[in-house]
């Protein structure tokens, strides 16, 4: 018998289709599996976020707090947005 607490969950029919293909593929043996992994990537994902914001978002604002001269003007960052939008739509 499996250890674990057991849920009730509510899924979108989409959400749930897509789970039953997962199972009916032999992917996964069960339901239980492809919940768990979801949320095995969900948590992977979340902590890659947090190391994300904290290694390299924070550095970066420190730094621009304390020399706001190595920032760029709101008006060098539309023009390179713009640039950007141009590039991707040329065409092939």
């Amino acid at each position: 018998m499996p250890t674990g607490r057991q849920l009730v969950v509510t899924l979108p029919h989409e959400m749930a289709e897509f789970m039953d293909r997962k199972v009916a593929s032999g992917e996964y043996p069960d339901e239980s599996e492809v919940i768990r992994e979801s949320l095995i990537l969900l948590e992977d994902r979340d902590q890659s976020l947090e190391r994300w914001l904290r290694e390299e978002v924070v550095p970066v604002c420190l730094e621009l707090e304390a020399d706001p001269s190595k920032g760029l003007a709101l008006s060098e960052v539309c023009a390179g947005l713009e640039a950007a939008r141009r590039e991707r739509q040329k065409p092939a």
